[in-house]
C-alpha cells in the first residue's frame, strides 16, 4: 500500500507544532501476520544529476534517523482521551520498552517518546491506513509520517493487538529479576501497552525471523511521570544530541559530555539527556558519585582503568545474541560461526568484571555501593566458570582474518566431542596443504607470494612493484589489483579452499551444538548480566559526567526551588570558544521573579543567554555538574522553548503560522513545574499585532507560573506587563564607541543587567518610522544620529525628548496603581524569600523552637510556621 499524499494537508491541524516524541499499538496471540504490503517512504538515490541542495539549513528531520534499532508498535484508543499505548524492541540489544500515556492532540508526549527510543520500523493496526489509498489515514500516522519522514509504517491486522497475548507474551519473555514481579504488576492494566506488545512479538517472530527465549529479555514499564518531558523541537534547537548544521560534529551536549567507552552507557546519557529524571533523590545520589570521582584521583584512575578493558564492548547487544535465535535457520555454518564468536565475546566480558569491580573497593557514596553489589552477583562467577569449563584459556576473538577465524576453530576445548577433534585435525591439514603450495609457487616462479584470507578464502598476494612487465605467470587466474597490490588465485587453491570450508563448516557447526548447551546454562543467570549491563552503563556515563566536570571546571548543583546561577557557562561554546573569551552570565529565578523579559540588541547574546538557561538545567537534572561558579535548581517537568523563527516547508506552515502553534503546545503542556524560553516571539507578522499577541501569551504564561524566559525586541511588553508582580526586567549590555564607517558604535557586552534597556535595538532609516511610534523618543533619536540627521534637528528633538521623559516619570511615581505594583512585587519577593529560608536553612531544618530564640520579637514565630506566610501577606494585597 502506497502512503496517501494527496489527503495529508487538509487532515493536519493548523496549530500542530514541530514536535518529537513516541507512540504505541497493541497485540495478541494467534497465526501468522498477514503478508501486508508495507507503507514507506524512500528517497531516490544521488546521481550526477541530482538537483544540488537548497539554502535551507539542516534540520532534526533529516539526522534523527541515525542510529535507530528500535521497532515500535503503536495503538491509540478510540475515546476522547487520546490514550495510546507503546511498545518498542531495540532489534539489537533486546531490550523492550512499553509506556502508556494520556495524550493531546498534538500527539506531543508520543512523539518525544519515539524520539527517545528512535524507530526504525513503526507497525499500526491496519484500521489506522487506508487499504485503497483514497481516504487519509488516521491523524497519529499523519504526525508520524511529518515527524519521521523515510521510516517505514506497516501495517498488522486488527486481530493481532491482543491484551491477552501480550501479557503472555511478557510473562515468558521476561527475564527472572527483582524487577519481573513490578513489570508485571505495572503493566496488568495497561491495555493498549500489552496490546502493542503483543503485535510487536508477533511480527518478530513472523517478519524478522526472530524468536526469543524463555525469560531473555530485559522487559520494562517506562512511566512517563518520572521524567522531563523535553519536545523535539527544543531538542533540536538547544543541540541537546546533534549539532543544527553538521550532523556528525560533536558540538552538542551529548558530544561535550560524552566520554564513555560502552555503547550501554552511550545510549543510557542520550536517553537522559532527552528526559532527565526528576526524582531528587536519584539525582542527589548521582551527584555524589560524580563528586567522589572528581575529588578521588585514585578512585577516577582506578575506574577509568577496568573501564577501558570494556572498550566498545555492548553487552545488551550480545546478551540479546545469545537469548535469540532464528525462527526459520538460514545458513548453518554462517550461524555457528556468529554463535561461536559471542562466546569468545561472553568470556572475555565475564573476565574483565571483577577488575572493574575491585575499583570500586571502599567507595563512600551510596550509587557506588549499590553498583558494586551489582557486580559481585554470584551468578556472574558462576556464567565465568561455565564458560572457562567448555573455552580454552588461549582463545581469544581476533578483528578479522585467518587468526579470527582459528579463534573460532579452537574455541571449544579438546575431548570435548571426538567429531569435533577430528574436523580440526582435518582444517589443520588443509590450511597446511594450501601454505605448502604456496611455497612451492614461490620457489617455483621467484615470486614472493603472499597468503591473504578472506571470506571465500585464501588468495595469492603480490606488490605491483614486485611484478616485472606487470604481468603474471600462466595458471593464475582472477587477477585484481587494489591500493597497489594484486590478488588472484588458481585451480589448484580453489580446490584445496573448498576443501577446507567444508572442514571449517562442519568444525563450527560441531563447536556450536557444544555452545548451544553452554548457552542453555548461561541463560539460567542471564539476569545477573543484564544488572551487570545496567551496572556498568550507569558507571561508565557517571565516570563521563566526572572526566567532563575536571576538564572544564564544573561545580556540583545544588536543588533548592530557585533557579540561581553564578558566572554560568554555555557548556557547548565553551569547547568551541578560545579559554577565557566566553562571558560567564548569572541568573536568579524563583517565585517571585518567574517571568523574566530579556531585552537587547540584535547579536546582544539573548538567544545564547536563554540556550545556556536550558542547557544548565537538563545537565543539573541528569546528575552533572554544571559550568558555573555556583548553581541552585529547580526540578522541571517539562522544558518548552520557542526557539526558531524559520518557516517549515515540509508542513506548509509560515513563520508565524509555526510560532502560534508552538505557543500553543506550550500553553497547553506548561505548569507551575515547566521550565520555559521563547524567543523572539511574534517577529512573523506585523509590530502592531506581534505586541498584542506577545502581550496575550506572555499573560498566559504568567498565570501558569512557570519559570519563564522571553527574550523580544518589543519594549512595549515592559511597560504592558509591568503591573504584573512576577515580571522583571533584564537585558544584555551594550557599550557605546566612537561611530566610524565600519561600525555602528556599539561594542557587545554579552553581560546581563537588571532593568530595561535605555535605547533602541533596531537600525537604519527604515526602521526609524516604527521607532518613533512604538518606542520612546529618546531610542528613536538615538537610531536617528546614525542616520546622518542634522544636528540642529538631533538637538531639539533630544531637548524635547527630556522634557517628555522627565513628565513621564512624574507622572508614574505620582501613580497609585504604580505604587500599588510596587507594593506588590516587594511583598511577593519578601514572601517568596522567607518561604525558601524556611524549607532550605540549615536554621530552619533544626526547628523553629530554636527561631523564637535566635529572632526576637516573635516574628519568625508568625512566619515560618508552614502556612502562616500566606495567612499573614495575604492582606497586605
Amino acid at each position: 500500500m502506497n502512503r496517501p499524499s494527496s489527503h495529508r494537508r487538509s487532515f493536519r491541524p493548523s496549530s500542530r507544532p514541530n514536535t518529537s516524541r513516541s507512540t504505541a499499538g497493541q497485540s495478541r496471540t494467534g497465526p501468522d501476520i498477514d503478508s501486508r504490503p508495507t507503507t514507506t517512504q524512500t528517497s531516490r538515490p544521488w546521481t550526477a544529476q541530482t538537483r544540488p541542495g537548497t539554502a535551507r539549513p539542516t534540520t532534526a528531520a533529516s539526522t534523527r534517523q541515525e542510529g535507530a534499532s528500535y521497532v515500535i508498535a503503536l495503538l491509540e484508543g478510540r475515546g476522547v482521551a487520546r490514550e495510546v499505548g507503546i511498545a518498542a524492541l531495540d532489534r539489537e540489544t533486546g531490550r523492550v520498552m512499553l509506556v502508556q500515556l494520556a495524550d493531546c492532540q498534538t500527539y506531543v508526549k508520543t512523539l518525544h517518546q519515539m524520539h527517545i527510543h528512535s524507530p526504525v520500523l513503526v507497525l499500526v493496526p491496519d484500521t489506522f491506513l487506508s487499504p485503497s489509498g483514497t481516504a487519509p489515514p488516521s491523524l497519529l500516522v499523519e504526525y508520524i509520517y511529518e515527524e519521521f519522514p523515510g521510516v517505514p509504517v506497516e501495517p498488522i491486522g486488527r486481530k493481532y493487538w491482543n491484551e491477552t497475548g501480550g501479557l503472555e507474551f511478557i510473562s515468558q519473555l521476561c527475564v527472572e529479576d527483582d524487577e519481573r514481579a513490578g513489570t508485571l504488576i505495572a503493566v496488568a492494566n495497561k491495555y493498549y501497552a500489552l496490546s502493542a506488545a503483543c503485535a510487536l512479538f508477533k511480527h518478530a517472530e513472523t517478519k524478522l525471523n526472530t524468536r526469543f527465549a524463555a525469560a531473555s529479555l530485559r522487559i520494562r514499564y517506562v512511566p512517563v511521570e518520572g521524567t522531563m518531558m523535553v519536545d523535539p523541537d527544543t531538542a533540536r534547537n538547544l543541540e541537546l544530541v546533534g549539532n543544527m548544521a553538521h550532523k556528525k560534529s560533536a558540538h552538542s551536549l551529548f558530544g561535550t559530555v560524552n566520554h564513555t567507552y560502552t555503547a550501554m552507557a552511550a545510549r543510557l546519557l542520550r536517553v537522559n539527556i532527552l528526559s532527565p529524571i526528576t526524582a531528587q533523590s536519584s539525582i542527589d545520589a548521582r551527584l555524589d558519585v560524580v563528586e567522589e570521582l572528581v575529588q578521588s584521583e585514585e578512585r577516577f584512575t582506578e575506574v577509568r582503568a577496568g573501564l577501558k578493558a570494556l572498550n566498545k564492548m555492548d553487552f545488551d547487544k550480545l546478551i540479546a545474541s545469545l537469548a535469540s535465535s532464528e525462527t526459520k535457520p538460514s545458513m548453518a555454518s554462517k550461524t555457528a560461526s556468529a554463535r561461536v564468536a559471542q562466546m569468545l565475546e561472553l568470556r572475555n566480558l565475564v573476565r574483565n568484571l571483577p577488575t572493574l569491580q575491585k575499583t570500586l573497593e571502599g567507595c563512600t557514596s551510596q550509587l557506588l555501593r549499590i553498583v558494586y553489589d551489582m557486580l559481585s552477583d554470584e551468578r556472574l562467577a558462576n556464567i565465568e566458570r561455565l564458560v572457562g569449563g567448555a573455552l580454552n584459556e588461549d582463545g581469544a576473538p581476533a578483528k578479522g582474518g585467518i587468526a579470527a577465524v582459528n579463534a573460532r576453530v579452537y574455541a571449544v576445548k579438546a575431548n570435548c566431542n571426538r567429531l569435533l577433534d577430528v574436523a580440526r585435525e582435518t582444517y589443520k591439514e588443509n590450511v597446511g596443504d594450501i601454505f605448502q603450495l604456496n611455497r612451492t609457487l614461490t620457489d617455483t616462479h621467484g615470486l614472493p607470494l603472499a597468503l591473504v584470507y578472506q571470506e571465500t578464502g585464501f588468495v595469492f598476494a603480490l606488490r605491483k612493484d614486485e611484478l616485472e612487465g606487470n604481468e603474471l605467470p600462466r595458471g593464475f587466474v582472477n587477477p585484481s589489483l587494489k591500493k597497489g597490490k594484486w590478488t588472484f588465485s588458481s585451480m589448484e587453491l580453489k580446490k584445496m579452499n573448498a576443501r577446507m570450508k567444508d572442514a571449517l563448516d562442519e568444525t563450527l557447526i560441531l563447536s556450536e551444538k557444544i555452545i548451544q548447551d553452554l548457552v542453555a546454562d548461561i541463560l539460567g543467570d542471564v539476569g545477573a548480566l543484564y544488572k551487570a549491563s545496567e551496572a556498568v552503563a550507569l558507571l561508565d556515563m557517571l565516570w563521563s559526567f566526572a572526566h567532563t566536570s575536571i576538564m572544564h571546571n564544573y561545580v556540583r548543583p545544588e536543588f533548592t526551588g530557585t533557579l540561581a546561577i553564578k558566572s554560568g557557562r554555555h557548556p557547548i561554546l565553551e569547547t568551541v570558544k578560545s579559554a577565557g573569551t566566553l562571558v560567564p552570565n548569572d541568573v536568579y529565578c524563583d517565585d517571585s521573579s518567574s517571568f523574566q523579559i530579556v531585552q537587547g540588541h540584535n547579536m546582544s547574546g539573548k538567544s545564547t543567554y536563554l540556550r545556556q538557561v536550558g542547557l544548565l538545567t537538563v545537565l543539573a537534572m541528569c546528575g552533572c555538574f554544571v559550568p558555573a561558579e555556583y548553581a541552585s535548581f529547580r526540578i522541571h517537568d517539562a522544558l518548552l522553548t520557542r526557539l526558531s523563527n524559520d518557516d517549515d516547508m515540509e508542513k506548509n506552515l509560515s513563520t508565524f503560522a509555526s510560532e502560534m502553534a508552538t505557543s500553543a503546545m506550550i500553553l497547553g503542556l506548561a505548569s507551575p513545574q515547566s521550565l520555559v524560553l521563547v524567543d523572539e516571539l511574534g517577529r512573523g507578522t506585523s509590530p502592531r499585532e506581534g505586541v498584542g499577541i506577545s502581550h496575550a501569551i506572555a499573560e498566559g504564561l504568567i498565570e501558569r507560573k512557570s519559570f519563564v524566559f522571553f527574550a523580544t525586541h518589543f519594549k512595549e511588553l515592559a511597560t504592558t506587563l509591568s503591573r504584573q508582580p512576577t515580571v522583571i526586567n533584564l537585558h544584555l549590555s551594550v557599550q557605546r564607541t566612537t561611530r566610524s564607517d565600519s561600525n555602528f558604535g556599539l561594542t557587545f557586552q554579552y553581560k546581563i543587567v537588571d532593568g530595561a534597556p535605555d535605547d533602541s535595538t533596531h537600525y537604519g532609516k527604515q526602521t526609524l518610522l516604527f521607532v518613533c511610534r512604538f518606542v520612546d523618543l529618546r531610542g528613536g533619536l538615538e537610531l536617528a544620529r546614525l542616520a546622518d540627521l542634522p544636528k540642529d534637528v538631533l538637538g531639539e528633538g533630544k531637548r524635547v525628548a527630556e522634557k517628555l521623559a522627565a513628565l513621564h516619570a512624574r507622572n508614574k511615581e505620582d501613580s497609585e496603581s504604580n505604587k500599588i505594583a510596587i507594593r506588590r512585587k516587594a511583598l511577593l519577593r519578601l514572601r517568596t524569600q522567607l518561604t525558601q529560608a524556611f524549607e532550605h536553612s540549615a536554621v530552619a531544618r533544626r526547628g523553629t523552637g530554636g527561631l523564637h530564640q535566635t529572632v526576637p520579637g516573635g516574628y519568625c514565630q508568625g512566619v515560618f510556621v508552614p502556612g502562616r506566610v500566606d495567612t499573614i501577606l495575604r492582606h497586605a494585597f
